[in-house]
């Protein structure tokens, strides 16, 4: 007969983490918490060039569409805002990287690491003054925003799998998985360089079809693939942000895999074919 045990369920994060400030993070940001006030999930909001109020209001934005579409969380969400100005563009306000040259032509090859500078300082802050677990913390970014999202994912993988062959500790390398990473029409910055240890981030890449200006080039979501290792790709005949219940779903359905649930205080667990713990 196989033994049985009741083990009781616990966190290591505290189920209230510390909300942002103004002294955490050198730019504009907004900060929601969450309605049940159990803080299980973390969204980091990243919007597209120039800035955009769907990204920045609990009313007209993304969370009102979350509630909107009955998926409900347990998770505050920020808005990061981008660092800098966009000269060349007199409709932009604010952009995550320099997308245009002093003549208004596209650079082929912009370079976002100030931006990604910006998100390392950020997260770490959420981590080490906040109290968040990096598995719990869920990147969302659209356009520009998306493309520095997928960009943060390598270099957070990178670092930290440095960090794990320096210290030889296996716990070093698991810190370098986030929660996970959707990216609407962002594209890599960067040509990833093929390795064996791809980043173990989930990650959805929701792109437009041609002809659509927001379509990603064919080889877009391939590079994406060489860099993480768990990818799912869905297209879409909605150009810009979703805005239908349909748009919507694919996120949804990600989400439902990869968002945590903390258990209640006081349930217990069932445990068989394993020995009690010891006292």
């Amino acid at each position: 007969m196989s033994n049985i045990h009741i083990q009781e369920t616990y966190d290591v994060s505290p189920r209230v983490k510390k909300a942002l400030s103004k002294a955490d993070i050198p730019v504009p940001f907004s900060y929601f918490p969450s309605d049940d006030g159990t803080d299980e999930n973390l969204l980091l909001l990243l919007h597209g060039l120039g800035t955009d109020a769907i990204f920045s209001s609990p009313d007209d934005g993304i969370e009102c569409r979350i509630r909107g579409y009955s998926f409900t969380v347990q998770q505050p969400w920020a808005s990061v805002e981008p660092p800098s100005n966009c000269g060349s563009c007199s409709t932009c306000t604010a952009t995550w990287y320099t997308s245009f040259d002093d003549f208004g032509e596209t650079i082929q090859w912009p370079n976002p690491t100030p931006a990604l500078d910006l998100l390392d300082k950020v997260v770490n802050r959420l981590i080490d003054g906040c109290g968040w677990l990096p598995h719990r913390i869920h990147l969302f970014g659209f356009a520009q925003g998306g493309s520095v999202a997928a960009e943060f994912g390598i270099k957070w993988w990178k670092q930290h799998l440095a960090s794990q062959i320096s210290s030889d500790s296996p716990s070093s390398g698991s810190k370098g998985t986030l929660g996970s990473i959707i990216s609407i029409s962002g594209p890599l910055l960067s040509y990833p360089t093929p390795s064996a240890k791809k980043s173990s981030t989930p990650t959805l890449i929701v792109h437009a079809l041609p002809p659509a200006e927001t379509a990603l080039s064919s080889g877009a979501v391939a590079d994406i693939k060489k860099a993480y290792d768990n990818v799912t790709e869905k297209a879409t005949r909605e150009p810009g942000m979703p805005s239908s219940k349909a748009g919507w779903q694919p996120i949804m359905q990600f989400w439902s895999t990869y968002l945590g649930r903390r258990q209640m205080d006081g349930l217990y667990e069932v445990m068989s074919g394993t020995a009690a713990p010891s006292s």
